[in-house]
């Protein structure tokens, strides 16, 4: 597979899978959907459907099965996620899923985090240690074209060049607008207003 400066070089299409989780119940440990949709630049392509444990440690070890044993896998030049952590607090291992998947993996968010704030909350967890190591091996958080986020597997600048490309307007690339609205519609029976 071309690394993906060379595909925006070459000004290819990029087939681009997001990843948000839908709508979930309070209580810890309770089961959190995840939705996976798969579009190539902007077009809508395909949809995964998963589960993840709601405050638990077990994303990136979901979303790595469930992108690897998808017809999708082999098509995939780089993986969205909408922010570090689904389901609460399960935090995905960013480095480690970018090497399971071999794929550049890239952390949206909509603004920078309150990083004070998360550590307070994440002090309610017995597993605190880990969960905040989880956090900070994400690296760190990058502002550029009017998006913030943390990247592995490729350089800052070739990441926001695929958000651009990834994005039809604002400043939310579509496969994660998307997911996030087929989350919460299958979830609630209609698509939720922040995306």
């Amino acid at each position: 597979m071309k690394p993906l400066a060379e595909l925006l070089r070459l000004k290819k299409k990029l087939r681009i899978i997001g990843f948000d989780d839908a709508p979930f119940q309070k209580e810890r440990g309770s089961p959190a959907n995840i939705s996976g949709i798969i579009c190539t630049n902007t077009r809508f392509e395909g949809m995964l459907w998963g589960e993840v444990q709601k405050d638990g440690m077990d994303a990136t070890e979901v979303f790595t099965q469930l992108l690897q044993s998808s017809k999708f896998y082999q098509q995939i030049n780089v993986v969205l996620i909408d922010g570090l952590a689904v389901g609460g607090f399960n935090i995905i291992d960013l480095p480690k899923l970018t090497e399971a998947l071999k794929r550049p993996c890239i952390a949206v968010m909509r603004k920078p985090p309150d990083m004070l704030a998360i550590d307070k909350a994440l002090m309610n967890f017995s597993d605190y240690p880990l969960h905040k190591q989880t956090l900070l091996k994400a690296g760190e958080i990058y502002s550029d074209r009017g998006f913030h986020f943390q990247v592995q597997g490729c350089a800052p600048n070739i990441a926001a060049q695929v958000l651009e490309q990834a994005t039809d307007n604002g400043n939310v690339p579509e496969a994660l607008r998307l997911a996030h609205l087929i989350g919460a519609a299958v979830i609630t029976g209609q698509s939720g207003n922040r995306a």
